[in-house]
């Protein structure tokens, strides 16, 4: 893995906690370069007080605005010529029915969660094909069952891997490794943050995070598919049976996955 990461330049979206800081981290372990944004650039900094030698950038952009997508990639270009590695990570999630849902929060999540990705790819997009590089995202099982409660969520999941998958197939003959790593519950401060009906963070997590796979674990496997050049990566026993059993038996799982977020402390679904 050392040898791997040694002298690249990575490019993370959203690494002031979580999968993203654990991506960093390792990176940074292994010798990279490595381009850090968020929205908070102070929470950031808190994160990374280190500065690594010339080899820790970081960069205050929302990665919903293309405009700030633009200047992080410039940014990562003016400082070391080249971008090797991409992992759009940046993402935010929610809970609430859609019946109860101010469409604003659905756009939200679309526009960080799917269209953060289409800009920062974008605007990338010739330096990775220069480089013969990786462009990843950080989906979720949600990408592939919709989930209930979540239905900002999994749509802006699902439209993520529909892109990175046409745009695997676009790029087929270039050199260029896409791929998405999808998670399962994760121990992080997504669900602290996620929002609710009118779009306020709910600030509590209806699970026990001790019991997740840590942000670290998951990490190491996205780093180890970024270097074995895989397709997906599907993470943790629940999650491929998930995948699975809802390609087998949809009707079925219906039914399991709502019953099983129903029993979630607060469920919507209760109501």
């Amino acid at each position: 893995m050392d040898l791997f990461l040694k002298d690249k330049v990575v490019a993370i979206t959203g690494a002031s906690s979580g999968i993203g800081k654990a991506l960093a981290d390792i990176a940074l372990a292994g010798g990279a370069s490595v381009a850090l944004c968020a929205r908070n650039l102070s929470r950031l900094e808190s994160a990374f007080p280190d500065r690594f030698s010339g080899r820790l950038l970081l960069v205050q952009a929302d990665v919903a605005i293309e405009e700030d997508c633009g200047r992080f990639v410039a940014a990562i270009v003016s400082a070391w010529g080249r971008i090797d590695i991409l992992i759009n990570n940046a993402g935010m999630s929610m809970r609430a029915l859609f019946a109860d849902l101010e469409l604003k929060v659905l756009k939200e999540l679309m526009d960080v969660n799917f269209w953060g990705t289409v800009y920062m790819t974008k605007h990338a997009l010739p330096y990775l094909k220069a480089a013969r590089g990786t462009i990843a995202g950080i989906s979720s099982i949600a990408g592939y069952r919709g989930l209930p409660g979540r239905t900002g969520y999994s749509s802006s999941k699902f439209a993520m891997q529909g892109f990175l998958e046409a745009l695997r197939t676009e790029l087929l003959h270039t050199g260029v490794h896409v791929m998405w790593a999808a998670p399962g519950f994760t121990a992080s401060n997504i669900r602290n943050v996620a929002l609710g009906a009118q779009g306020d963070a709910q600030k509590e997590t209806p699970l026990d995070e001790k019991q997740l796979m840590s942000a670290e674990a998951c990490a190491n496997l996205i780093w180890k598919g970024v270097q074995k050049r895989k397709r997906t990566i599907v993470m943790t026993t629940q999650g491929k049976a998930t995948v699975w059993l809802n390609k087998l038996f949809p009707g079925m799982m219906d039914k399991m996955v709502f019953n099983h977020f129903a029993k979630e402390p607060g469920s919507p679904l209760k109501k």
